[in-house]
């Protein structure tokens, strides 16, 4: 990792770039959701390197039941900055933050066709939670916890505890 890296919450200024990022990163289908959380309920940290904000995750809280969790909705990296670290770094700060906050355990998603995706987050400690490990944690609430992460048709729940 650039040793230029910081990590930080997300500005104003920040929005044109992030949005460029969001551009290079997803399929146009995507780009409109990830683009409209940046100004909704959670926090979105920011990588920044040399002064530019070079990568970024959403990052939401929620209760299902009396517990609360969490849930890093997007994450996305420049392509010129991809494979340093970076998506690494968002990650753990942004699990860790939401722990720090309460967080039961922290949930992410991706397409089931997206292997780097899916390899990238068992890399950082998030294991692949079917419907019945979800119906175990949650019960009749799983459909509070399916909207309350955004999920969408295609996905696999990854969970970190």
């Amino acid at each position: 990792m650039d040793s230029e890296l910081i990590i930080r919450q997300m500005l104003t200024s920040d929005m044109d770039r992030l949005k460029q990022i969001i551009d290079a990163s997803f399929p146009r289908f995507f780009r409109f959701f990830a683009s409209h959380s940046l100004d909704s309920e959670g926090q979105v940290l920011v990588s920044e390197a040399h002064g530019t904000a070079v990568g970024f995750a959403k990052l939401v809280e929620f209760h299902v039941g009396g517990d609360k969790f969490g849930c890093i909705l997007w994450l996305a990296v420049h392509p010129q900055f991809r494979r340093k670290g970076i998506a690494s770094a968002l990650v753990n700060t942004g699990t860790e933050l939401l722990k720090h906050n309460g967080a039961r355990a922290v949930f992410a998603s991706a397409q089931r066709r997206n292997i780097v995706s899916l390899a990238f987050f068992s890399m950082q400690g998030f294991r692949k939670m079917g419907f019945l490990g979800l119906w175990r944690l949650f019960g009749w609430r799983i459909f509070e916890f399916y909207r309350d992460i955004w999920f969408a048709p295609g996905e696999i729940v990854l969970m970190h505890n």
